[in-house]
């Protein structure tokens, strides 16, 4: 298994969008933050053996990291051709050798069947996510139904959100019949990505999430 700084070094190569989408908040998750991400997913067995499922998976940045920590299979879902097509690029860069499997299609509404009760015999989902925050338009918490669909389909997620999401977070969470196990911030900086961005780079606050699910919502 591969450290969290070999696992930074190895998605350094992952490329991000080549014409990002504004109205898709379309930002490359930075390849730190997918690392400790990830690295945190292994460290409670949310990876090894599992089917992991990325929601909005862009170019593949967190589908990929996971890729180096020993999951059954990998699902990528994005309502973006060109970004898919950069991420299967992504997936022959980094030289993973893992099933993953990228699917065109809304992560809002994604082709995949509601997680059954949980039993011995059912299968581990994890999902991993860095949904758009909804910053743009003025729409805040955009990220629900991103939250909404990874408690249908997941036993356990990794979300990454604006700053401030606390209190909307834990609302939701506790709506749905979740608990938040592990809470961390993390902020990075990203280049200049879009016309009205008035510098070359700009700092970001964000919150990570680890939620269990509880299955009420998988019915």
């Amino acid at each position: 298994m591969s450290t969290k700084a070999s696992l930074e070094t190895e998605l350094a190569v992952v490329a991000g969008f080549e014409s990002p989408q504004v109205e898709l908040e379309q930002y490359p998750t930075p390849p730190e933050i997918a690392a400790h991400v990830i690295h945190i997913a292994d460290l409670h067995d949310d990876i090894i053996d599992r089917t992991v499922i990325d929601l909005g998976t862009g170019t593949g940045m967190l589908a990929l990291g996971a890729a180096f920590r020993g999951p059954d299979q990998i699902i990528g879902i994005d309502l973006d051709r060109s970004a898919l097509q950069i991420a299967k690029m992504n997936q022959s860069r980094v030289g993973t050798t893992a099933t993953i499997e990228w699917i065109l299609a809304d992560a809002t509404q994604p082709p995949l069947c509601p997680h059954p009760q949980t039993t011995h015999d059912s299968e581990s989902i994890t999902v991993v996510m860095n949904p758009p925050f909804g910053a743009q338009h003025g729409q805040k918490h955009t990220d629900r139904a991103f939250l909404t669909t990874a408690a249908q389909v997941a036993d356990v997620s990794y979300s990454i959100h604006n700053s401030g999401s606390q209190s909307f977070i834990e609302s939701f969470v506790a709506d749905g019949g979740g608990d938040i196990t592990h809470a961390f911030e993390a902020s990075f900086s990203l280049d200049r990505q879009f016309e009205f961005h008035d510098t070359e780079s700009t700092h970001i606050d964000t919150e990570v999430y680890r939620i269990v699910w509880n299955n009420n919502m998988h019915e």
